[in-house]
């Protein structure tokens, strides 16, 4: 049912023969899997995102066309996504940034033009990508200085979520930058974001100083 119009929502045969496959045990791969054997379909893509459900909206952002990610579309899915709990909605922005928006000069253009977005998640989007640029080996734009001065000017004012990915940016900045890695550590140290935060074995915390020094080791000894 949908909640808001107490209406039967009607679906695509499609759709009914592939949502029974996706239940609490699916595993990113499995949806992968599917995805692959669907191909693009972005009828379907939408038909699978009404459910309002994670695992299904996975699904159809795998099999979305980036050709059609408008930005009225994208504002549309973000909107979308407020129902599901903070982290859910980062996880499928980042699927959506991995998967669709980084595919397309005229999306990774949108991606770009949302340092100053009202949605958060596509601030944050902003910030997670300009990282992403830097921690896949990507030649960066020459924006470093301009990003940490606004990251040292905004970061403390900023939504969780956009505050995590600013940081997430300064910190890979300090690993592969090197002349700007004494200002990144600098920064963590001002704010003490995220200093107390505990990890699992073997992730990396995000506390700048720690997090730039250990993946500064861990490139140093490979």
């Amino acid at each position: 049912m949908n909640e808001n119009t107490g209406t039967e929502l009607k679906r695509s045969s499609k759709a009914e023969d592939i949502l029974p496959q996706i239940h609490s045990k699916t595993k990113l791969g499995d949806l992968r899997k599917i995805a692959k054997d669907i191909k693009k379909d972005h009828e379907l893509a939408m038909d699978l995102w009404s459910t309002g459900e994670f695992l299904p909206r996975l699904l159809a952002i795998l099999i979305m066309n980036n050709k059609l990610l408008s930005q009225e579309v994208l504002n549309k899915l973000d909107q979308d996504m407020q129902i599901h709990t903070f982290d859910e909605q980062n996880n499928l922005m980042d699927w959506l940034l991995a998967n669709q928006l980084t595919k397309d000069k005229k999306t990774i253009a949108l991606m770009e033009s949302w340092e100053n977005s009202l949605f958060a998640l596509q601030k944050r989007t902003f910030w997670y990508y300009q990282a992403r640029l830097r921690w896949t080996g990507q030649t960066p734009p020459d924006n470093t200085s301009d990003l940490l001065s606004k990251i040292e000017a905004n970061i403390s004012k900023e939504e969780p979520e956009v505050q995590w990915a600013m940081n997430f940016t300064a910190g890979w900045i300090g690993v592969y930058d090197e002349k700007n890695r004494a200002r990144c550590i600098k920064l963590g140290e001002k704010t003490g974001l995220y200093k107390d935060e505990i990890v699992a074995r073997g992730c990396t915390p995000s506390y700048l100083p720690e997090f730039i020094t250990i993946e500064v080791n861990k490139r140093q000894n490979n």
